[in-house]
């Protein structure tokens, strides 16, 4: 099994529509993870990131929500256009979007 340097999970959890918290599938979870993972893999990161579905991570209302480790780094908001600067700036570069950073999980 490999070694990754780099763990990312990005939430996918589900919730009703009229749950008052929201969700992160419906803020386009599934789209994001698929995006990073083609990123990754079109950057050359194929064997040393991996990017996986989360259930829950207990941000809904800061959806989409993606969490980078081994830092434990929190980006929420996460979009599509998001995509490129995380794998450029944080998974090549090492250095975390602090735009995107969640501020209560620092």
């Amino acid at each position: 099994m490999p070694l990754y340097e780099h763990h990312v999970f990005v939430c996918e959890n589900r919730r009703p529509p009229d749950d008052p918290r929201g969700c992160c599938a419906a803020k386009g979870g599934a789209e994001v993870r698929t995006a990073l993972k083609v990123a990754a893999k079109e950057a050359g990161l194929g064997k040393r990131v991996r990017v996986n579905n989360a259930g829950c991570l207990d941000q809904c209302a800061h959806g989409v929500t993606v969490v980078v480790y081994p830092e434990a780094v929190w980006y929420g908001h996460v979009t599509l256009a998001d995509v490129d600067e995380i794998v450029r700036e944080h998974l090549i570069g090492g250095r975390p979007v602090e735009r995107l950073r969640l501020p209560h999980m620092r």
